[in-house]
């Protein structure tokens, strides 16, 4: 007689089941919404104290500087994207080397691509390599 338990019911194969409940990112506009949410539903005999309010403009202020800082910084990122695409190009007409297998190869670099943000090399014999995998530069 075998044990017949089913694999699916051991609590190890478990995976409760995702919840999708919109967007899970609240930005300054849904920030601003609540805000004004709680400011419209305030006990007018309590109402909210400035220290709170205070804090919480301080809150959003933040929450402002910081996708501030972001979008910057994404920025700043297509451009050394940029600036590594022209610094490349400068492998040209020279002779590369890379490690492939344990084995050094090597191929005169004919043109310089982008894609997802990683240089790729295309050499004279149909090649394609990452930039990345090259140990040595020469001129031809």
């Amino acid at each position: 007689m075998t044990n017949g338990i089913d694999p699916s019911l051991l609590l190890d194969n478990y995976k409760p089941p995702e919840r999708k409940t919109g967007n899970q990112i609240l930005g300054k506009d849904d920030f601003l919404k609540i805000l004004l949410a709680q400011l419209q539903n305030q006990d007018p005999l309590n109402p909210m104290e400035d220290k709170e309010f205070i804090a919480q403009m301080a809150s959003f202020s933040s929450l402002e500087q910081m996708i501030n800082i972001s979008s910057m910084l994404e920025r700043f990122m297509q451009t050394q994207t940029n600036q590594a695409l022209l610094h490349y190009s400068e492998w040209i007409g020279k002779n590369v080397y890379w490690q492939e297998d344990g084995n050094t190869k090597s191929g005169i670099v004919k043109s310089v691509s982008q894609k997802d943000n990683q240089i790729f090399l295309e050499l004279d014999n149909g090649t394609t390599i990452e930039a990345s995998l090259v140990v040595k530069v020469e001129s031809k």
